[in-house]
């Protein structure tokens, strides 16, 4: 009796190319978002160390690691958006709980995108001459980490309540054109 089972999760045979979606059953976005998401919450990470550390010589190490990790996940937020944006146009109708639901998800990880930005500015404006990021630098960086953690949530309840882009995923009242909210647990009216 076999224990394991390891090439159909690894093959792409028999799986529907969708552009930017990815494949049925393997979409793109999902696995994108963990990078900035780790890297906005190391980066915040790091400037706590480094502020709470600023008279020790490894501040400036911790404050530079923390703007290499926010510009990668700047970088990736990008690829991340396409591959989000590409999904919200293509899997979701207007009206459903499903799309509000995404549409506060997208909200929130633009306007973290674009705190994320502003943080990488000041961070380079100050790169060389600081050892420790100052107020403002801390402050948005740790901003942008709760919000990212939050519209990580909503991108998460996407997938394991709604099943969003689940192949297997079965009728769901929060699929259907409705004012009212489904919570879990909760079944349609």
């Amino acid at each position: 009796m076999r224990r394991f089972s390891i090439r159909p999760t690894l093959t792409l045979r028999g799986r529907l190319f969708k552009g930017l979606r990815g494949w049925s059953g393997k979409p793109a976005h999902p696995p994108l978002t963990d990078f900035p998401v780790a890297g906005y919450i190391l980066g915040a990470a790091f400037d706590v160390v480094a502020t709470a550390g600023h008279h020790h010589s490894f501040a400036r190490d911790f404050f530079h690691a923390g703007t290499y990790v926010f510009i990668g996940g700047a970088v990736l937020s990008v690829l991340a958006a396409l591959t989000g944006f590409w999904d919200w146009l293509r899997s979701t109708e207007q009206g459903t709980q499903a799309r509000r639901t995404a549409n506060v998800h997208a909200c929130a990880m633009v306007l973290v995108t674009l705190l994320a930005i502003a943080d990488i500015a000041l961070r380079l404006n100050t790169y060389h001459t600081r050892t420790y990021p100052s107020a403002g630098i801390l402050a948005l960086s740790l901003v942008v980490a709760v919000l990212v953690a939050l519209g990580a949530m909503y991108g998460g309840s996407l997938v394991y309540d709604y099943g969003f882009n689940v192949e297997t995923a079965s009728d769901s009242a929060v699929w259907h054109k409705s004012e009212t909210d489904v919570f879990p647990g909760d079944h349609a009216a």
